[in-house]
């Protein structure tokens, strides 16, 4: 788009590959939303054209019957490093109407390769002695065609059935499926596109919030400062304390256990935690052991803890990479309450020819830094 940055965009049925030069003169704006958690990343790709432009018609058919799989591939390089910011497919055709110059645009929308595990329900089929990360690393090899490689994370829950007693089956869409098997066990699934183009990477384990922090993000720091923007939310009374239930062997009597938030890949971003206002009961764990009951327990208050939430917006240009969801940050100039370590939660990347802007939110679990300084 300009000097130091580079998109590439390839578009195919099935196997991507590179579009035309007259495709490219028609794009107008890319829209890519990464996200951690529940909600499925996504894209939005904005084209200019005039009522003679066969890419109308192109793309509409795309949509249709023939092919019924139209795949996007988004890379961005900046200063000479390579990006997958998406690998999905498209879902969603809008024609806006032309203006008194003859000029429409078309959207075309669509959500990461997870869409395609969401097409066909496969109920029924058994995993005769299977735990559940070995049914996960099966339906994930499905998707192989298309690049998808499963990085699967076996869970302290090792259950394995014994056939003569009983024979796990498949439960719906593959993606369905699979989330409901990461949620039994306190488990994130997603999709990470790269590191090649037409590649994935299918991530089922527990979400780690620990690694080598990004560059920082610099609030009201002259020269060095980075962001656009940085807005900061405290919420105290979204903070619940879990509590599991654990069954004495011998009494049978059960035994309430609270759980706090901190685990060897969750260890605490915020020196100051808010209290919790409720404590809410986790079903079901009584029939576990206790360090499965506690992994459960640990998961489940992992998903509330994070009360400070930043959202904020800066130039990549400026910042000089694209800031990356699911991975740390560090915020510097922020005030001793808000300065330190950050989870990237969701990453909005905005492009058009001339610049390429970043929406995104950050979270963790308290005030105060828990490190003296982050990297710059």
């Amino acid at each position: 788009m300009f000097k130091g940055i580079q998109l590439t965009l390839m578009i195919g049925p099935a196997v991507p590959i590179p579009v035309s030069r007259d495709v490219l003169d028609a794009l107008t704006g890319v829209q890519v939303v990464t996200t951690a958690g529940e909600t499925t990343s996504g894209f939005e790709l904005t084209f200019s054209l005039n009522k003679n432009s066969p890419l109308q018609t192109l793309f509409l058919l795309s949509g249709g019957v023939m092919p019924p799989i139209v795949r996007v591939v988004i890379v961005v390089t900046t200063n000479g490093t390579p990006d997958v910011l998406m690998d999905g497919v498209i879902t969603h055709h809008q024609i806006s109407s032309p203006t008194p110059g003859g000029t429409s645009t078309l959207t075309l929308k669509g959500k990461d390769l997870t869409a395609v595990m969401n097409l066909i329900d496969f109920s029924g089929i058994p995993y005769p002695a299977m735990p559940d990360f070995a049914r996960v690393a099966l339906v994930v090899a499905k998707y192989a065609v298309l690049g998808i490689v499963p990085f699967v994370i076996p869970s302290v829950l090792l259950d394995v059935p014994i056939p003569t007693e009983r024979i796990p089956r498949h439960r719906g869409k593959d993606l369905a499926y699979v989330k409901a098997l990461a949620d039994d066990v306190g488990y994130a699934f997603y999709l990470e596109p790269g590191p090649k183009p037409a590649t994935s990477v299918a991530y089922w384990g527990p979400e780690v919030r620990v690694g080598t922090p990004q560059p920082a993000l610099n609030v009201d720091m002259d020269a060095h400062t980075n962001v656009e923007a940085l807005d900061f939310k405290f919420d105290t009374e979204s903070r619940v304390q879990p509590i599991v239930w654990v069954q004495n062997a011998i009494t049978k009597f059960p035994i309430p256990i609270p759980i706090p938030d901190i685990t060897p890949l969750n260890p605490p971003l915020g020196l100051i935690p808010p209290i919790p206002k409720e404590f809410v009961p986790i079903e079901e764990t009584a029939k576990y052991s206790f360090v499965q009951a506690a992994a459960i327990g640990l998961a489940k208050a992992a998903k509330s803890a994070d009360a400070l939430t930043a959202t904020g917006s800066l130039d990549v240009t400026r910042y000089g990479r694209p800031l990356k969801a699911r991975r740390l940050v560090g915020v510097r100039g922020a005030g001793a309450a808000f300065d330190g370590l950050y989870y990237v939660k969701s990453v909005t990347h905005d492009i058009k020819r001339g610049q390429y802007r970043q929406n995104f939110t950050l979270v963790r679990n308290g005030l105060m830094s828990t490190v003296g300084s982050v990297p710059a």
